[in-house]
């Protein structure tokens, strides 16, 4: 039986660096076959995941043996931490890893969002010439609002104002004496401030059951006409239904999603065929060079538990 088994993707040189000293199954397809998961994890002592492996107390009661869950990644809301605290097992995520890739992510929504001339190519390969439809907005002198002020939210405060951007957040859990809003320049204002003030918002919270449909119908009717939404958060903090009611009704002038209730979308979503939509795979914090810092890290730290080390 394995050791560690690694059951979506990882990057080569980490999962080599693991290979050298332990028994290693390395599947990033594993995650789609549920069977096989149970059956590899039943012996092993250390589990690596990303976001879609649901590591809940059935998985864990399999494991019996397990030690360490290393999440490759940040939110932890697919992990069952109340069930791993309770049998002992440590869970590692790779905190700070991907906080520049998703920042970049990020600033590049907003250029799409209020810009959209990305859109055109289709049109101009067919020989059409759709300059006037495709009249964008500057980002400077706009307003972006940030909800949760974390490190990722930092990261994107810190390069908005690069933009001519004032940008604007609120999070409950940093007290407004807190240096951080001096030193970044960034005043904090209530929830609903926010969504009024903002012309374009980006979310940055956790998932748990504070957050869970926190954008929801009330709070879309408080932003302003034609403000833009970014979610690469979670799925659950967006009422997704709610949302494509807004851009059906162009009372919101667009929205990127990285992150869905359901990933991958089921066939019956709500977001088909939705205007001033763009949606990817929960790729914002994946890029050649995060995947090697997140890999490295938690290489490291499921070897420092295993072996017992600080």
């Amino acid at each position: 039986m394995p050791d560690i088994v690694i059951s979506e993707f990882m990057n080569d040189s980490a999962v080599a660096e693991l290979t050298a000293s332990y028994d290693v199954y390395y599947d990033p397809s594993l995650v789609e076959r549920a069977d096989a998961l149970r059956a590899k994890v039943a012996g092993a002592r250390a589990l690596i995941v990303r976001d879609r492996t649901q590591v809940g107390r059935a998985l864990l009661d399999i494991g019996a043996r397990l030690q360490v869950i290393g999440r490759l990644g940040v939110g932890l809301d697919n992990i069952d931490m109340e069930a791993c605290k309770a049998r002992g097992i440590t869970v590692v995520p790779a905190t700070g890893a991907n906080v520049v890739s998703v920042a970049e992510y990020v600033i590049t929504g907003v250029l799409m969002l209020l810009r959209g001339a990305f859109q055109a190519s289709s049109n101009v390969l067919a020989g059409e010439w759709p300059r006037t439809a495709l009249i964008g907005r500057e980002l400077n002198g706009k307003t972006l609002g940030l909800i949760g002020f974390g490190a990722i939210a930092r990261a994107v405060a810190s390069r908005a104002p690069s933009l001519g951007m004032r940008v604007i957040a609120h999070d409950p859990l940093v007290a407004a004496g807190d240096p951080v809003w001096r030193e970044l320049s960034v005043a904090p204002h209530a929830l609903a401030d926010v969504l009024r003030a903002a012309d374009v918002v980006s979310l940055h919270v956790p998932l748990n059951p504070e957050t869970r449909g926190l954008i929801d119908r009330d709070a879309l009717s408080l932003m302003k006409p034609g403000a833009s939404l970014i979610n690469t958060a979670r799925g659950g903090v967006v009422d997704e239904t709610a949302l494509a009611g807004a851009l059906r009704a162009r009372s919101l002038g667009g929205a990127l999603l990285d992150v869905f209730e359901s990933e991958p979308l089921p066939a019956d979503s709500h977001l088909l065929d939705v205007p001033n939509l763009i949606l990817t795979p929960h790729i914002a914090g994946i890029t050649e060079e995060s995947n090697e810092r997140v890999g490295t890290l938690i290489a490291a730290r499921v070897r420092q538990v295993l072996e017992g080390t600080p």
